[in-house]
């Protein structure tokens, strides 16, 4: 049987459009006859989504408050819904319906890839290709659960409401699915991840980083367990990353300081794939390019109180942030904004003349940095502090030029003197609720000093988020005047249900369980 794979339309249109006989009516002409090994290999491409989470997860973590100028705007009425934690009704680029249909229609292209090469007898040739589409079906339900859904709990997550985890190519147009546990969506990720990472061969393609290639599959392998407090082999597959020398994997932040100020110079270079930090790189379309220098969407800004208390511009066991290489020089624009040059500007001329097109940036989904902060993290849990000093003396090591060696007792000594935070007093220590029990003092102050790296490694990369709902992160909406007056308007409190994002409202509409309100 031929197999008709429908590149213009969405899974989320073929699960839930309402509008069947419509649909029927008029099919698409943009398809590919998978009849070649190269076209199965090139379909690939197709299997990352092209709108990112960035901006729904970056808006409603607590790196984004509300500043009064008069020319600052939002991207739209989404963006006020994102940023109020209320349900999104509008349609953007950026919003959750968006990243949920490209995530769906990534997942249906590795679906249609896994059923060709079951058709062909699953021949050892195109392994790399099977492994590269089971990499890709876990990744996108991952970051689906996780945005979608409470994140992962031994305790209630066979209960919890999760995604539906999509396995067969569709060949109708509205197939009825359900919401499978957390739990359960969280079995299959691992059991595709362990299915895929043996197949992957970085000698698929002409540059790896585009794709699913070794180092990067290990990556995700290392925050999937990760998040699912599976320490041994978050350790194990990070040493699949990291060598027995990751000071020569790690991002050289010494070289990106001497370079020349020019926000988008520096934001194109730390995309690039010669970097060895840089594990998997996308093109995606929208708006998270905003977060440099750009004046578009910033009502809901990365404002210079947070900056400087909280994130790039605070100080650390390393000293003041001017001892950073991180944000040097301090990139600061229209109403206090502060930024880290790593999304660059592109656009895509679709018809030069008329001069209209596609906005879109690079986004590095993966890098040595994290993973090495992921395994800093299952040291910690693990109470081996002397291993979890190493690495986060390593990140420091690369991120500063202070010259301070981290010791167990510059930890303790550092984060037990900090206050916890308040939103009219902020601090980078936040009290933490999680699941998972924090056995002692030491514990919670390397659990702080990780989290205060993090939050400064993935600025801009919505991966925040997670880590306020990972460890039960009591967060606010703090609007900010014209004279930096804070009001407090809202509390993310630790069970608020709001924590996991809404589904679209056509999903909903559609028939599919909303999250509880």
């Amino acid at each position: 049987m031929k197999i008709k794979i429908i590149l213009l339309f969405s899974l989320l249109l073929m699960l839930f459009n309402t509008a069947c006989d419509e649909y029927l009516d008029v099919m698409p002409d943009n398809r590919t006859e998978l009849d070649s090994d190269e076209k199965i290999t090139k379909l690939l491409v197709d299997a990352y989504p092209r709108n990112p989470f960035i901006i729904t997860t970056e808006t409603s973590s607590d790196n984004t408050d509300w500043k009064e100028y008069s020319t600052l705007s939002s991207f739209g009425i989404f963006h006020d819904q994102l940023f109020h934690w209320e349900a999104v009704g509008e349609k953007s680029d950026d919003g959750p319906s968006a990243y949920w249909e490209s995530a769906y229609s990534s997942i249906a292209v590795a679906n249609h890839v896994l059923l060709k090469i079951e058709e062909l007898g699953n021949p050892e040739r195109l392994n790399p290709q099977k492994g590269e589409a089971l990499l890709a079906r876990a990744y996108n339900h991952f970051y689906l659960v996780n945005i979608f859904a409470k994140t992962y709990s031994e305790k209630t997550g066979e209960n919890d409401l999760g995604v539906p985890y999509a396995e067969e190519p569709e060949t109708t147009v509205n197939p009825h699915y359900k919401r499978e546990s957390v739990a359960e969506v969280y079995r299959r990720i691992e059991r595709d991840l362990e299915a895929g990472l043996p197949l992957i061969d970085d000698n698929l393609y002409e540059i790896p980083k585009y794709h699913f290639n070794r180092k990067a599959a290990y990556a995700f392998a290392a925050r999937f367990y990760l998040f699912s407090r599976k320490y041994d082999k978050v350790i194990a597959c990070a040493k699949e990353v990291l060598g027995e020398k990751p000071e020569n994997m790690l991002r050289n932040m010494q070289e990106f300081a001497t370079m020349t100020s020019d926000f988008q110079l520096r934001a194109k270079h730390y995309v690039k794939a010669q970097h060895n930090a840089n594990l998997l790189i996308t093109a995606c379309y929208g708006n998270a390019y905003s977060y440099g220098n750009y004046n578009n969407g910033k009502l809901y800004q990365h404002s210079r109180q947070i900056a400087s208390a909280e994130t790039i511009q605070s100080a650390g066991p390393w000293g003041l942030y001017t001892g950073t290489v991180f944000v040097l020089p301090p990139s600061s624009y229209t109403a206090n904004y502060v930024a880290t040059p790593k999304l660059p500007y592109y656009f895509e001329y679709t018809d030069p003349v008329a001069r209209i097109g596609y906005r879109h940036t690079m986004v590095v989904n993966l890098t040595t940095d994290e993973t090495l902060l992921c395994r800093a993290e299952a040291y910690i849990m693990q109470q081996d502090y002397d291993n979890a000093v190493k690495d986060l003396g390593l990140w420091i090591s690369r991120h500063t030029t202070t010259g301070v060696i981290l010791t167990r007792n510059i930890v303790n000594d550092y984060y037990s003197e900090i206050p916890y935070y308040r939103p009219e007093d902020p601090t980078v220590k936040k009290e933490l609720h999680p699941e998972f029990p924090i056995v002692s003092a030491e514990q919670e102050n390397f659990l702080q000093c990780l989290l205060h790296i993090r939050r400064i490694e993935t600025i801009h990369e919505g991966l925040r988020w997670f880590d306020v709902n990972r460890f039960g992160i009591v967060i606010y909406r703090r609007y900010l005047d014209a004279n930096d007056n804070i009001t407090v308007l809202d509390e993310l409190k630790v069970d608020d249900p709001r924590r996991a994002i809404q589904l679209p409202h056509t999903v909903i509409s559609a028939g599919l369980t909303p999250n509880p309100r």
